[in-house]
């Protein structure tokens, strides 16, 4: 496939900057993405290339804009069987099972999530970067429950607009090790690389990391547990995680930010992406998509439950 090239008009009284305005015409594409095409020479201004996204634009102007050919990903479409909560030429919606990676990282080039997606769906090749074919959001390795995918650049990038303006909402259930301070809560906490340890979060002062809001509310109070339903209106790493431990109330299981010694039989922590609402394109109204927890989560609950 060769470079495309397209031509745009800009006239307006009230000036704007070039980044902002390519988003308006060529939706198919992220603001993220339009940026690099700036940053790497490939858009002109009135026969001039500009390769600052921020150049604004006024009165009359000519704006070329070559766009490279998508280049072939090298990842390997795997044949790995997902839980496919819902489907359409749009969208994949999955529950992910606790200890698939979602994209390529050190240590784990196959048998992820990408992997899967592509063998399941090919068309979804390069959409939204070529080792996050359709990934629209991610979850730990060892978080199960809904993730979204898109299958075309367009759909990527609508889905995405609704979590950067905090629209989709998700829900989690966690169980805990304690009690929360409160049965219901918002934790407040900024979240940033830890200072020690490179491959931590942590919650570190507002200069130092980025803004990080969750809120939760009790489901059912066990002896040395709490089942909570968490809701994150941010996206950052770890951040439910980091949020429950920072309140005293580590996640069960989570060896990473709780306790060493789990408090419960498993082998994973105790955190599920249970549901999410979100608008789908063409679609007036969000839906909402829903995950049951998996069986070793709701052992870990009907045990509770006897002994309390």
């Amino acid at each position: 496939m060769s470079e495309r090239q397209v031509v745009l008009h800009y006239q307006e009284q009230t000036a704007q900057r070039l980044d902002k305005f390519l988003v308006s015409c060529l939706p198919e594409f992220s603001r993220s993405r339009l940026q690099v095409f700036i940053k790497n020479g490939l858009v002109a201004v009135d026969d001039q290339v500009v390769t600052k996204a921020g150049f604004i634009l006024a009165g009359s102007n000519v704006i070329h804009v070559r766009i490279p050919p998508v280049q072939p990903s090298d990842l390997q479409p795997e044949t790995i069987p997902l839980d496919v909560i819902y489907e359409d030429d749009n969208v994949l919606v999955v529950n992910k099972a606790a200890g698939m990676v979602v994209h390529p990282a050190a240590g784990h080039s196959s048998g992820t999530l990408a992997h899967a997606a592509l063998g399941h769906a090919p068309e979804m090749e390069g959409v939204g970067g070529q080792h996050r074919p359709g990934i629209v959001h991610r979850l730990d390795k060892n978080t199960s429950g809904i993730i979204l995918l898109a299958k075309n650049d367009i759909t990527h990038r609508f889905l995405q607009d609704q979590f950067s303006s905090r629209q989709a909402r998700k829900k989690y259930l966690a169980l805990v090790d304690g009690q929360p301070p409160t049965l219901t809560g918002r934790i407040e906490a900024p979240i940033g690389r830890h200072p020690q340890q490179r491959k931590k979060m942590a919650v570190v002062s507002p200069r130092k990391g980025r803004e990080a809001m969750s809120s939760y509310r009790t489901l059912e109070t066990f002896p040395r547990h709490t089942l909570l339903e968490v809701t994150p209106f941010t996206g950052r790493t770890h951040q439910i995680r980091l949020h429950l431990a920072f309140i005293g109330c580590p996640v069960a299981a989570d060896t990473v930010y709780g306790r060493k010694q789990p408090t419960v039989p498993l082998k994973r922590h105790f955190l599920h992406a249970a549901s999410l609402n979100i608008k789908l394109p063409g679609e007036q109204e969000p839906r909402t998509f829903q995950a049951p927890l998996p069986p070793e989560l709701q052992n870990v609950l009907e045990d509770l439950r006897q002994i309390r």
